[in-house]
């Protein structure tokens, strides 16, 4: 029998990926020699800018900017992390309430514009209280991972280190957008207040979670080892498949199926929204070389 081939790989921790990345799930086929990174963000920059991984989980939005940009990537129909993303907009106590309309004009502060529950986020106070990405004054630390993209004119770079939860407790700001780093106790409160029940409606509505990140393959990995990546796709979903079941029963991972299709039709339709492409995708650029490495798409 043939040795298994290694993919030099990074996904977060999940549990829906935990069964892979402490190897009681295997495959005679591939290795995945995972690769520690943390926060997993900080591989995204690594691997659209110089392959540095032959399999990585890619947030969406930068996944879109690769592919807009033409780097040298392969999107695979595979989402490893999504989220119900009302939440993640809070304000700090201590200097008065904020309700989303407070928002027009107002400092907010996000890792990245294109950080991708920033990029849900702002949807989500289009959609709900007729904000415009363009109506607030979005502040950053960090640029994109995809070196060619530029922020719009309406986002501006904080000088300093100063954490986001910090910049609110002085003030600098009256709002932020925090992912799986949101601060714990009393202190800051969400400034959708309802947001619990308002993105269950929402997901009952578009039958899916707003996608987090997918999974990518360097265009070489693929073109050399396109059996491997089956493989490694295979095991995915097995994981995914076995996984307990999330006590909201809403799964954060999804493969191959037309919700899939659904969701990240609505992700380009957002990205044109906010400035965050430098042209329309379809749906079907954004898989180009996912097919004849799975098949039908690995339905």
């Amino acid at each position: 029998m043939a040795e298994p081939v290694h993919l030099k790989s990074v996904l977060g921790t999940y549990p829906h990926t935990a069964a892979l990345k402490s190897g009681a799930l295997r495959s005679d086929e591939v290795v995945l020699d995972f690769v520690a990174v943390e926060p997993v963000h900080k591989a995204f920059a690594p691997m659209v800018r110089r392959a540095e991984y032959e399999l990585s989980e890619l947030a969406i939005a930068t996944a879109l900017q690769a592919k807009a940009y033409g780097k040298p990537i392969v999107v695979l129909p595979a989402v490893v992390a999504s989220r119900l993303q009302r939440g993640c907009l809070i304000y700090h106590r201590g200097h008065g309430p904020v309700a989303p309309r407070d928002l027009a004009g107002a400092r907010v502060g996000v890792r990245a514009y294109t950080q991708t529950t920033g990029l849900w986020l702002r949807a989500h106070l289009a959609e709900d209280y007729g904000l415009a990405a363009e109506d607030i004054r979005w502040v950053t630390s960090d640029p994109a991972h995809v070196e060619e993209y530029a922020d719009p004119a309406f986002v501006a770079h904080f000088e300093g280190d100063a954490s986001l939860p910090d910049r609110l407790r002085s003030g600098e700001i009256r709002a932020a957008i925090l992912g799986n780093d949101l601060p714990e106790g009393d202190e800051f409160a969400p400034v959708i207040a309802d947001h619990a029940a308002v993105d269950r409606a929402w997901y009952a509505t578009h039958g899916f979670m707003p996608i987090n990140h997918m999974v990518v393959v360097s265009a070489e990995a693929a073109r050399r080892k396109p059996q491997a990546i089956r493989a490694a796709y295979a095991l995915l979903k097995q994981a995914a498949a076995a996984a307990p079941v999330p006590a909201d029963g809403m799964s954060r991972a999804a493969f191959g199926c037309s919700r899939l299709w659904d969701a990240v039709e609505l992700t380009l339709a957002t990205c044109a929204d906010q400035k965050l492409l430098p042209r329309r995708l379809s749906v079907d650029e954004v898989f180009a070389g996912a097919e004849e490495i799975l098949g039908d798409l690995g339905a």
